[in-house]
């Protein structure tokens, strides 16, 4: 009876125990630690790695549709009155940007590359032929009468890049994962007139380093921007089955420097400021009155919206977003949106500006989008459901020892009921 009473306490003993460990497990995190210090030492860029392979070539299917806006009332602009647009799009073209003449630097902590991009016509993805003839500003007579060259507006120039990167790949610190160290040879840019405005910071916007939080604050360098800028965490996706946090620009961004100073050194001249959410490129433009907007002036001050006719700003069409896997850093899906517009006035000297009042004109807007393959897709749920396992061990543990100490408090009462049967019987057995 005592060996038999040792027994059943022992199990007493293992079920607490092992209630204790579990939560202390849960407590502590340390199988979520477990697994992100696993992904940490995964995702850096260095050859045979899937991280690597992925940034070397993305195997997602990327595509850059244009829209542009046709000027419907061309006469009545140069009377005056207010310009009328109808968007006609999309002109859709698949983008190949493999990362090129890629060499390891500094035993393998910096990697430099040229991003070339190559666009070929998807006609069956498109409004029509690329001979579709659109009315709007003539973008390089605007220029000649600011005194400056013709310019690419599109960039559309195939087997081109925007010049060497160097990248850090992670291998000292995680959260260096393809971060921009230096662009064309700088480590900042000139264009601004502050130092803040004027750094390069974080990626080129196609990965991130793993382990992301909902507080964490993603930056990007976007050289169609001339510039840096940072998204924030706005809600929880699910793309192709696989977890995601989404991220997006705030309007802070590219607000004007009244609702966020910060931003003053975007003003250029210095001081000389359109308004919240446009950006004056022309300074990295070859000097063409170009600016930079959220499609249909997204975001931006009303006014923008209001002084051209056409012009239906929505969040879901017009915004910036990007979803990643806050495990691994992998973009799962993303929508780049930038509006295309030309500053419009009237210049005495040039006649062939007529009365036209002064406006921010929308010429096009692209999107330039990506999701997931199929492939990559299945590896990232691989991953998920080795990091439920994982880190639901603990959870485990404990409803073990439930299930332990259910099994000692039957022993228990199984115990007691003899001992109780025996008392009663004793009597009868006496007379």
């Amino acid at each position: 009876m005592v060996l038999k009473s040792c027994c059943v306490y022992s199990v007493g003993v293992v079920s607490v125990l092992m209630l204790i460990l579990g939560i202390s497990l849960v407590l502590t995190s340390v199988f979520p630690h477990l697994v992100q210090s696993m992904v940490k030492k995964q995702v850096v860029l260095k050859n045979d790695t899937d991280a690597f392979e992925a940034w070397k070539d993305p195997p997602a299917h990327i595509y850059m549709q244009f829209y542009f806006f046709n000027l419907t009332n061309p006469q009545e602009v140069l009377d005056g009155e207010r310009p009328a647009v109808v968007e006609i799009g999309p002109y859709t073209y698949r983008e190949y940007r493999p990362m090129e003449q890629i060499d390891f630097q500094d035993n393998g902590t910096k990697v430099t590359a040229v991003n070339t991009k190559t666009y070929i016509f998807q006609r069956n993805m498109s409004r029509g032929p690329e001979s579709d003839l659109i009315r709007t500003v003539n973008i390089p007579a605007m220029t000649v009468m600011e005194r400056f060259k013709v310019i690419s507006l599109l960039h559309l120039n195939n087997a081109s890049n925007d010049g060497e990167y160097v990248f850090f790949t992670g291998q000292q610190n995680y959260r260096d994962f393809s971060r921009v160290d230096t662009w064309k040879g700088e480590s900042s840019l000139n264009w601004w007139t502050s130092d803040e405005c004027n750094m390069i910071n974080g990626t080129i916007g196609t990965g991130f380093h793993p382990v992301i939080t909902k507080n964490d604050m993603l930056y990007i360098f976007s050289s169609d921007l001339c510039r840096s800028l940072y998204t924030v965490y706005e809600e929880d996706v699910t793309v192709k089955g696989i977890t995601g946090y989404r991220f997006v620009p705030p309007s802070s961004v590219f607000a004007n420097l009244t609702v966020n100073p910060d931003n003053a050194g975007f003003c250029v001249p210095a001081g000389n400021c359109l308004g919240s959410g446009l950006l004056n490129v022309s300074v990295c433009k070859e000097g063409a009155p170009i600016i930079m907007s959220s499609p249909h002036f997204y975001q931006a001050d009303e006014k923008f919206a209001q002084d051209v006719f056409g012009m239906t700003p929505n969040k879901e069409e017009h915004q910036t977003a990007i979803d990643i896997n806050p495990l691994t850093g992998v973009v799962l899906q993303t929508a780049k949106r930038l509006q295309i517009n030309v500053y419009v006035e009237q210049i005495p000297t040039f006649s062939q500006t007529g009365n036209v009042r002064t406006v921010v004109f929308p010429v096009a807007y692209l999107n330039e989008s990506a999701t997931i393959d199929d492939t990559a897709a299945k590896k990232l749920k691989a991953i998920g459901v080795q990091q439920n396992v994982v880190e639901n061990i603990p959870f485990m543990l404990i409803g073990l020892a439930i299930i332990v100490g259910g099994i000692f408090m039957f022993l228990v009462c199984q115990q007691k009921v003899p001992e109780s049967s025996a008392a009663e019987r004793q009597p009868l057995l006496s007379s």
